[in-house]
């Protein structure tokens, strides 16, 4: 009768490997599947925005764009996008997350406390001030800067937050070149939605983004 041979050292490395392997898998089809969802833009999307200079910065401060509203059940709109972007994000009684994981599409950096997490604008608020925000009403750019609904927030590393400042597509692009073409769309949505102007510039920085899709 042959008898079976315990498994080796290499055939067990072999198996964590391989578990390893499906589990790296399964995390990034995970992610992809809660990110939040952009808006199928072309060029015909690009095309229908405005073209016109950026208007100027006179009268602009960030309080006019009330942000980290709440929403209710003790959350503000930031705790409610880490808790959507997040991987197990345990939350206290107030809300707040305690743990999770957070990987921030700008430059691809893997957080594990959310104190690290910075909310982004995608269309920074300076920037729709200087397209076409300094006409609306507060309430309106409450609205702007807590919109779930719309591609515009999203969690991301602090110096990729800081490094964009209030920077526009033609000043700042991802560190991360495989995410200009969803940056890009997103941008587009954004800016399309509330009818927001975009210079020259901006708009070629859009495009050559949006080329790489």
């Amino acid at each position: 009768m042959s008898r079976s041979r315990p498994p080796t050292a290499a055939g067990i490395g072999a198996v964590v490997l391989l578990l390893l392997v499906a589990v790296a898998i399964w995390w990034i089809n995970r992610a992809e599947s809660t990110a939040v969802p952009s808006d199928p833009v072309d060029s015909a999307q690009l095309d229908s925005l405005g073209v016109a200079p950026a208007g100027p910065m006179s009268g602009y401060s960030r309080d006019r764009f009330s942000h980290w509203a709440g929403t209710g059940d003790s959350c503000d709109t930031r705790e409610i996008v880490l808790q959507r972007q997040g991987a197990q994000v345990q939350r206290d009684a107030e809300c707040r997350a305690v743990s999770g994981k957070w990987t921030s599409p700008y430059d691809g950096v893997v957080m594990t406390k959310a104190a690290d997490v910075d909310i982004d604008h995608v269309v920074p608020l300076a920037e729709a001030w200087r397209s076409g925000a300094a006409r609306w009403t507060d309430e309106q750019r409450k609205q702007f800067a807590n919109d779930l609904s719309n591609p515009q927030l999203f969690a991301v590393t602090a110096a990729s937050n800081r490094s964009k400042g209030d920077k526009d597509a033609a000043e700042w692009k991802p560190p991360v070149k495989g995410y200009w073409c969803t940056y890009a769309k997103n941008y587009v949505t954004v800016k399309a939605h509330y009818k927001l102007t975009v210079d020259t510039k901006e708009r070629e920085g859009l495009a050559e983004m949006l080329a790489t899709c």
